[in-house]
C-alpha cells in the first residue's frame, strides 16, 4: 500500500532535473551574510512590486482580488500581481495531502523530502501558468478581443517569470542563505509599505470638504496649519471618513505592542535527556503555537468567497439565492476595492471597519466576531494534525533526541502533551481572532489580519536574529 501511495512522489522524479533549484549552501553561512541575502531578496521583491506590467490596457474597474492583496503580498498592475500566491497554495495543499496520508512522505528520508519539495515547486509553477491565464482571460488587464493574442501571451510570460523568481528567492531563505522565508518576509513587508505609505503619503485627494493629503501624519500638520479654527481641524485630523486619519495609526500601534505582548505567554515543560544525568532542558509551548497560520487560512477562504461572490453577483445581480449569498456596491469612494458587500452572507462575514459601524449593526458585528472565532479554532486546531506538531509528532520527536518529561513516564508523554497543544492551539488561533476583529473594528491601518500578520513575522525575524547572533552582542553587527 506504501508503495503504492508513493508512486504520487516518483512520478516528479523525471522533472526533477529541469526544475530551477538553488544549491543547498556548502558552508555554514556567517550572520552578517544572511543579512545581506535577506536584503537582497527583498529589494528585488520590491523592485518587482514597481515594475508596471508591459502590453496591458488601462483598467479603472474594481478589483475582484482587493481582499487578498494583503495575504498574497501582491501589487496590481505590476510583476508582483500574483504575489506569493502560488507558493502558499502549492504547500497548503501538499501539506494537506501529506498530513492527511493521501500521499506517503517519510521526512526522515533525504529522498522523500528532496521529492516533496520539489512536487510542491511544480505544483507551484503550474499554479503560476494557471493563474496568469485565468487572470488574462478573465478581463483583468482589458477585453481579450482588444489585447490581441500577442499582449496576452506577453502578459502571462511577464507573470509566470515574476513568479519563477518569487519560488526561487522564497527557496534561497529557505535553503539556509537568509534569514527565515520569502513568504513570511514578503507579506509583513508588504503590510508596512502600507501603514508608512498611509501615514506618510505626500498624495492629495480632493474630497468634498477641499484638497486633503493622504498621509494621516502629513493630512494632521497640513490641517492645523492651513485651518483657521485649530479645534474643528484637530478633530478632522482625528476622526475624517474614507481617508486615514491618527486614530487609525494609535490603533495601529496599540494593536501592535497588545500582539508583542501575547507572544511572551507561553508554558515551559521541563524535559531531560534519558542518557545523560543532570542535562535538563524545557519544551516551550507558546499561546501562539500555531502562530499567524490560523489567519492566513482563515483569510484565503473569505478572500475565495468574496472572489466568487463579486464575480456571480456581477454576471446575476437579480437572482434571489446569489443575493443571499452577497450583495455588492459599486463605489468609487472605496478605494481601489471598488466595490464593497452591503447583503448576505459576505456581509455578515467581512469585517465592520470602525466603531461608528459596529454601533449601526450590531448583528453584523457580533456574527464576524462569532465566526472569526470559531474559523481561527477550528483552523488552528485542524493546522497542528496535518502540519506534524501535534502531541502525538512532538512526542515521537521528543523520544527521537532520547528526551523525556520530567517526573512522568516514557509512555505518558503524548498523554501529557495533549493535556497542552489542542489547548494553545485553539485558545491561541481565538486570541487571534480576537485580536484581528479588535483592530478591525478600530479601524487600524492595514486591516487587522495584515498587522497580525506583520507583527507575529517581525517578532520571529527578532527571535531569529537574537538566536543568530547572541544576545549581548544581539546589536552589535549594526554598529
Amino acid at each position: 500500500m506504501s508503495s503504492g501511495k508513493l508512486r504520487f512522489l516518483t512520478l516528479v522524479k523525471p522533472v526533477l532535473c529541469v526544475l530551477p533549484e538553488v544549491a543547498q549552501p556548502d558552508r555554514k553561512i556567517p550572520f552578517k551574510e544572511k543579512i545581506l541575502w535577506t536584503s537582497i531578496t527583498l529589494f528585488i521583491f520590491l523592485v518587482c512590486c514597481q515594475i508596471p506590467i508591459y502590453g496591458c490596457k488601462t483598467n479603472k474597474s474594481s478589483d475582484p482580488f482587493y481582499w487578498m492583496r494583503v495575504l498574497l503580498a501582491s501589487n496590481r498592475g505590476t510583476l508582483m500581481e500574483l504575489g506569493i500566491s502560488p507558493i502558499i497554495t502549492s504547500g497548503l495543499v501538499m501539506q494537506l495531502l501529506a498530513g492527511s496520508k493521501i500521499i506517503d512522505v517519510d521526512q526522515g528520508l533525504k529522498e522523500d523530502r528532496a521529492l516533496f519539495s520539489g512536487a510542491q515547486k511544480l505544483f507551484g509553477i503550474l499554479i503560476t501558468i494557471g493563474e496568469a491565464v485565468a487572470y488574462v482571460i478573465s478581463g483583468m488587464y482589458g477585453d481579450v478581443r482588444e489585447l490581441g493574442a500577442g499582449n496576452s501571451i506577453l502578459i502571462i510570460l511577464q507573470l509566470f517569470i515574476a513568479g519563477i523568481i518569487v519560488i526561487i528567492l522564497d527557496e534561497l531563505l529557505q535553503k539556509g542563505y537568509g534569514l527565515g522565508s520569502g513568504i513570511s518576509l514578503f507579506i509583513a513587508t508588504n503590510i508596512c509599505e502600507t501603514i508608512v505609505w498611509k501615514s506618510f503619503s505626500p498624495t492629495t485627494i480632493n474630497t468634498g470638504r477641499g484638497t486633503e493629503f493622504e498621509g494621516a501624519l502629513v493630512a494632521f500638520f497640513h490641517l492645523l496649519l492651513t485651518r483657521p479654527n485649530k479645534w474643528s481641524a484637530l478633530k478632522e485630523a482625528f476622526y475624517r471618513q474614507n481617508l486615514p486619519n491618527l486614530t487609525n495609526i494609535m490603533a495601529t500601534i496599540l494593536i501592535f505592542l497588545v500582539v508583542i505582548y501575547f507572544q511572551g505567554f507561553r508554558v515551559d515543560l521541563p524535559v531531560k535527556y534519558r542518557s545523560q544525568r543532570g542535562m535538563q532542558g524545557s519544551y516551550p509551548i507558546k499561546l501562539f503555537y500555531t502562530s499567524n497560520m490560523p489567519i492566513i487560512l482563515q483569510t484565503a477562504l473569505v478572500s475565495n468567497l468574496y472572489f466568487l461572490s463579486q464575480l456571480l453577483y456581477k454576471r446575476y445581480p437579480n437572482n434571489f439565492l446569489i443575493n443571499l449569498f452577497g450583495k455588492w456596491k459599486d463605489e468609487e469612494t472605496m478605494g481601489p476595492a471598488g466595490a464593497m458587500p452591503t447583503g448576505g452572507l459576505v456581509y455578515y462575514l467581512s469585517p465592520p471597519m470602525s466603531i461608528s459601524e459596529v454601533l449601526e449593526d450590531p448583528l453584523h458585528a457580533i456574527l464576524y466576531l462569532a465566526f472569526i472565532l470559531v474559523a481561527c479554532a477550528l483552523f488552528s486546531k485542524t493546522w497542528i494534525e496535518v502540519s506534524g506538531s501535534s502531541a502525538k509528532d512532538v512526542a515521537k520527536q521528543l523520544r527521537d533526541q532520547q528526551m523525556v518529561m520530567k517526573g512522568h513516564r516514557d509512555s505518558s508523554l503524548a498523554k501529557e502533551l495533549n493535556r497542552y497543544i489542542p489547548t494553545a492551539a485553539a485558545f491561541g488561533g481565538m486570541c487571534i481572532g480576537a485580536l484581528t476583529v479588535v483592530a478591525d473594528f478600530m479601524g487600524a491601518i492595514g486591516s487587522g489580519t495584515g498587522i497580525l500578520l506583520a507583527v507575529t513575522t517581525i517578532y520571529q525575524y527578532f527571535e531569529m536574529f537574537v538566536k543568530e547572533n547572541g544576545q549581548d552582542n544581539a546589536l552589535s553587527v549594526f554598529f
